[in-house]
């Protein structure tokens, strides 16, 4: 898990997908070191995505009480140790790495609500409003104590990485026409991009599964063909002459300008080394400069566009921590700086502005993202003149991509296998009710309130259930009831059975515990620990024949629904809840039958799964079967 950006894995995890070491203290570790040396070999990925896995490894690690082989040394932060609790710390930890990313606070908390969270509520609002404040805070006081020049290249351009607030924005109805070119090229692009990746990650996933020697050397050769193109392809561009009107144009005067002498004579510059023989920040503060409409010639433009597309394709997937916000931004500014050079004087706007209009549509028409990449390039550029034509770049961007395929995380989830649940259903999932759907999967396994050691032994030893029902047979019914009804007590974990069977809190006969008694043997930390698997549990012969009151541990109030239900609607719920399980109860209760019916998990909604059990129900709009 520690190669890629690792935005799909929070989002899965934050939907419900309890995927194991995720947020580790060896990912976070890997990550961090990873990250650094991508970055610094000038490979074609950012440091935005690492950095967000990175927050969340933190905020993991701290809600879970440190490291484990550490934790007892941070017991009183196991306070937090809970699901709800470590996932709204994971939520602030994304959001305060896009932070420190872009030093954008209010877009990363933008960026948590609209691209990562599943479930939202107002408290977790404020947390990670103040989890993105303090980020901004401590950054803006290391800024400010590396103005000298003690901390190399961080700190370049203060909060405002990449400022073009130096210019005017004045609209005419005629810039209409550019600016919604811009967001449909920038959809189709963005599509494109994500089908031709789709297809290279999976190659690659091929390449990958063979072995550690096949990952190292699939890095290299992509390292080593990024910096032969990179160094290659300047000597393709014509030297042009320093503009004195631009202040340090010319190498060694100085300016933000970064201009690259390059195999020049003095006086002149190379400009597409001028983008590629610099940091990616530079290469966007380039790109994105104001008052520069000759700076870059239509074939260095054209030569930067198609190597860092062929780039942005083949450095992603490697077995490097990698980013794809800087390489869509790259590349988009690029397109957008050629629109802007296209249209001459058709327009006023300024050709700087136009590359920022470039990398929003293609960053829209790749992730599907619009209110935080609004935001997040409004606190990048520090122009709010730009506002009203990027929310409609941005719009037309994500209704066009959205038109031939999914986000590109998305697509990442679906190549990684992992079950994410989508917020809408699909339609046909109203012709199947989740009775049908129990029909057609094995039968539940319950428990009985005071069941046998062997007995859950032996059901923890032959199946994968993390959720039990706990049933009671021969209770005393309510009023109007047969005699001898069986009760649907509720629900019970694997690890909670686990750790009965590791505490030893056994009985020598049938009967109730009382409350006090589990109290007296479990803390709220243990409860909230996981216990391992079976195999290292040791259960004596003797004491299989003993007895667990499960009553105690069991969740009495678990969800349920009747098994008329659609799909569909069980699907809503279970999302919009959060749910692990849910219980399927029958519509009629008669003596002598299960109140159980089935029980469902996230796996038995995936549209996928219920499509290769029910193909004869799925029909197109057409007619015809999927």
């Amino acid at each position: 898990m520690t190669e890629g950006p690792g935005i799909p894995e929070i989002k899965a995890y934050l939907n419900g997908v309890d995927t194991p070491n995720m947020f580790g203290a060896t990912t976070l570790f890997v990550k961090i070191i990873g990250s650094i040396a991508a970055v610094s070999a000038s490979l074609d990925l950012g440091k935005e995505g690492p950095l967000v896995h990175i927050g969340a490894c933190f905020a993991s690690l701290l809600g879970q009480g440190g490291p484990d082989n550490y934790r007892l040394k941070w017991r009183w932060l196991r306070y937090f140790n809970n699901d709800r609790d470590r996932r709204d710390l994971i939520t602030s930890g994304s959001s305060s790495g896009v932070c420190a990313a872009f030093r954008s606070p209010v877009g990363g908390v933008l960026f948590a609500l609209e691209e990562v969270a599943t479930w939202w509520r107002s408290a977790l609002l404020w947390r990670t409003f103040f989890s993105t404040a303090v980020v901004v805070v401590i950054l803006r006081a290391f800024i400010e104590y590396c103005k000298s020049g003690n901390c190399g290249l961080f700190g370049r351009g203060g909060l405002i990485m990449f400022d073009v607030s130096g210019v005017s924005v004045t609209y005419h109805p005629v810039d209409i026409i550019p600016i919604a070119l811009i967001g449909i090229i920038g959809g189709l692009l963005g599509s494109l991009y994500n089908h031709v990746l789709h297809k290279v990650l999976r190659l690659y996933n091929l390449i990958n599964e063979k072995g550690k020697l096949h990952k190292l050397l699939l890095a290299l050769s992509v390292s080593l063909f990024t910096s032969i193109g990179m160094y290659g392809l300047p000597f393709l561009a014509k030297c042009k002459p320093c503009d004195p009107s631009i202040q340090g144009s010319c190498p060694g005067t100085g300016g933000t300008g970064n201009f690259k002498q390059f195999n020049c004579p003095n006086g002149y510059y190379n400009d597409l080394a001028t983008l590629l023989l610099t940091t990616n920040d530079d290469a966007v503060r380039n790109i994105f400069s104001i008052n520069t409409p000759g700076e870059f010639q239509v074939s260095s433009l054209i030569i930067y566009f198609v190597l860092y597309c062929i780039l942005g394709l083949v450095t992603f997937g490697i077995a490097v921590p990698s980013g794809l916000f800087l390489p869509i931004i790259l590349m988009g500014s690029a397109y957008g700086r050629l629109l802007a050079i296209a249209m001459g004087s058709y327009t006023k706007i300024d050709p700087g502005l136009y590359a920022v209009l470039g990398a929003a549509s293609l960053m829209a028409g790749s992730m599907r993202m619009t209110v935080s990449l609004c935001v997040i390039f409004l606190e990048l550029t520090n122009n709010l003149l730009l506002l009203p034509i990027t929310m409609l770049v941005l719009l037309i961007s994500k209704s066009v991509g959205d038109c031939f395929n999914l986000s590109i995380y998305e697509i990442i989830l679906e190549l990684k296998g992992l079950p994410f649940l989508d917020a809408n259903p699909e339609p046909w999932m109203r012709n199947i009710t989740v009775g049908e759907l129990a029909d057609v999967k094995p039968p539940v396994v319950t428990l009985r309130g005071i069941e046998k050691v062997g007995r859950i032994v032996e059901v923890l030893k032959n199946t994968t259930h993390n959720g039990f029902p706990v049933v009671d047979e021969g209770v005393v019914p309510p009023v109007g009831l047969p005699i001898g009804a069986t009760e649907l007590h509720g629900i019970v974990l694997r690890t909670h059975l686990l750790l009965v069977l590791k505490k030893k809190l056994f009985l020598h006969e049938r009967r109730r515990t009382e409350e006090w008694e589990v109290r007296e043997k479990f803390s709220w930390i243990d409860l909230a620990e996981r216990w391992g698997k079976i195999e290292d549990v040791a259960v004596t012969k003797s004491e299989m024949e003993m007895y667990v009151d499960l009553h105690p541990l069991t969740n009495t109030t678990p969800y349920t629904v009747v098994e008329s239900m659609s799909v569909a609607k069980a699907m809503v719920l279970f999302r919009q809840v959060g749910l692990r399980h849910m219980l399927i109860v029958p519509k009629y209760q008669a003596a002598g039958v299960s109140p159980v019916v089935g029980i469902l998990t996230r796996q038995d909604l995936r549209a996928h799964n219920i499509l290769s059990v029910f193909p004869h129900l799925v029909k197109s709009k057409s007619g015809k079967k999927h």
